[in-house]
């Protein structure tokens, strides 16, 4: 008998009811001394790390067999307990030689370390990613800074008769911020169809996100959003400062 993964069913089953069904491993030579297996169980994928996919994960089909059936392998046993590691082990070990005394306990760790070692790579990959990330954020907003300082540089004079006719300076930060918005409000549109066009492409770098998920790129908005704003407003603040009389001359 054989419990078989999601996966399994999907790619070989096509998603038919496979319980009941039965199975035979290895390639056509093995295939034809391997036992058949009948199919008593389904259980979730799990993903795992590839050499062929080093920036991703895999969930390859998996057959899982009772343990008296195979043999010369490895088998992991997970303790849960509130003690010290170095105090468990012995105990560990205790309990396995009880059992079989030829049987050898090794590589006691751990979960936390398993579990970090695992994730070293992924997360340094994403430690790297947020500080480029980082980095282009900076950009954008030092470039957004100076396109709108440019301008209100160019409209300096513009704006000073503006405000020597009336206008308040309330109105120069909206017409100057409403620039700065109207240019970011741009390159979010342009920026979320690309990555809707590549989403495809990062999937396999996600764990437990939608690579659509809307919350992320609601949240994307919003901070590139915050990022214009905040680099609009100096500008703005320094167009609220151009002298009237200084313009009028100037014309």
């Amino acid at each position: 008998m054989a419990v078989i993964s999601a996966g399994l069913v999907r790619e070989y089953f096509q998603n038919s009811d496979p319980i009941g069904r039965r199975i035979k491993l290895g390639g056509p030579e093995q295939a034809q001394k391997a036992p058949w297996l009948t199919v008593v169980g389904v259980v979730g994928d799990v993903k795992e790390t590839s050499v062929f996919r080093e920036m991703g994960y895999v969930t390859p089909p998996v057959v899982y067999r009772p343990i008296d059936q195979l043999g010369g392998v490895s088998i992991e046993i997970v303790v849960r307990t509130s003690a010290r590691l170095l105090a468990v082990e012995p105990a560990v070990d205790r309990a396995v030689s009880s059992l079989d005394k030829d049987i050898p306990v090794s590589d006691f760790r751990a979960e936390e370390d398993r579990v970090a070692e695992v994730l070293a790579q992924p997360r340094f990959r994403t430690v790297l990613l947020g500080v480029f990330a980082g980095i282009a954020l900076l950009l954008a907003a030092i470039g957004i800074y100076g396109v709108l300082a440019q301008s209100v540089g160019q409209r300096a004079h513009e704006i000073g008769i503006s405000m020597a006719l009336g206008a308040e300076r309330g109105d120069v930060v909206k017409l100057v911020l409403g620039q700065a918005l109207s240019l970011v409000l741009a390159g979010v549109a342009i920026g979320l169809a690309g990555t809707l066009a590549l989403t495809r492409f990062i999937g396999s770098l996600l764990f437990g996100v939608n690579p659509t998920d809307p919350v992320t790129f609601a949240a994307v908005c919003l901070i590139l959003t915050g990022v214009a704003v905040l680099a609009g407003y100096i500008p703005a603040r320094r167009a609220t400062k151009v002298d009237p009389m200084m313009a009028l001359r100037y014309e």
